[in-house]
């Protein structure tokens, strides 16, 4: 039997790294990003099951009628939702399943999924965000100044998460993840089975 996976709930503001951590956590094999519903179009690269799991609005709204998603939401009028099904075969599997979203939508999982594990990535300073921004060259100061002032707002969330990383190296904050797996895998709630077993029950 596998051990059940963990799962993972990345916060934090823009410009805080959390897509750069995803991606190095995801090149052990015990972890994976959730793949997201969608009612938007594929771009020509995009694959079904692999980018995204791509639906017309009539089935979107099903989902949502039939509780099959997590959470989700709408962006530049086209529909985002994390499907429980994927969720709950990857964890069935040992996967650590890690879902990249924001606080609101971080909270939701938590109700539906007590047991999952809430890590907010955070930038050492929020002068130090604006620098990390300004540094993409992107995006004009108008733009900048509405992220930081909505970092600001999520940061008053941080009470509600387990765990808070300080991205300084990404190296550092992707290793630390790991730690916080390792531990939250030997918790005595994870592992009832375990204590049956000493237990002589099973």
């Amino acid at each position: 039997m596998n051990e059940k996976g963990i799962l993972f709930i990345i916060s934090g503001p823009s410009g805080s790294g959390k897509g750069t951590v995803v991606e190095k956590l995801i090149k052990n094999k015990e972890y994976a990003v959730s793949i997201s519903a969608t009612t938007r179009a594929p771009r020509p690269y995009e694959e079904e099951g692999k980018h995204y799991f791509f639906k017309s609005k009539e089935d979107f709204e099903k989902m949502i009628e039939n509780n099959m998603l997590l959470e989700h939401a709408c962006f530049c009028g086209n529909f985002y939702g994390t499907p429980k099904k994927y969720v709950d075969e990857q964890l069935e599997n040992g996967v650590n399943i890690i879902l990249e979203i924001e606080v609101q939508g971080a909270l939701q999982v938590k109700k539906l999924y007590p047991q999952s594990v809430l890590v907010f990535l955070a930038p050492p300073t929020l002068n130090e965000l604006r620098k990390r921004l300004e540094g993409r060259g992107t995006e004009g100061c108008e733009i900048i100044d509405g992220r930081i002032e909505r970092a600001r707002e999520e940061l008053k969330y941080i009470e509600e998460y387990d765990y808070l990383i300080i991205n300084d190296f990404v190296e550092n904050a992707v290793s630390k993840i790991m730690n916080i797996a390792m531990a939250e895998k030997l918790k005595v709630f994870r592992n009832q089975n375990l204590v049956k077993k000493i237990e002589g029950e099973i």
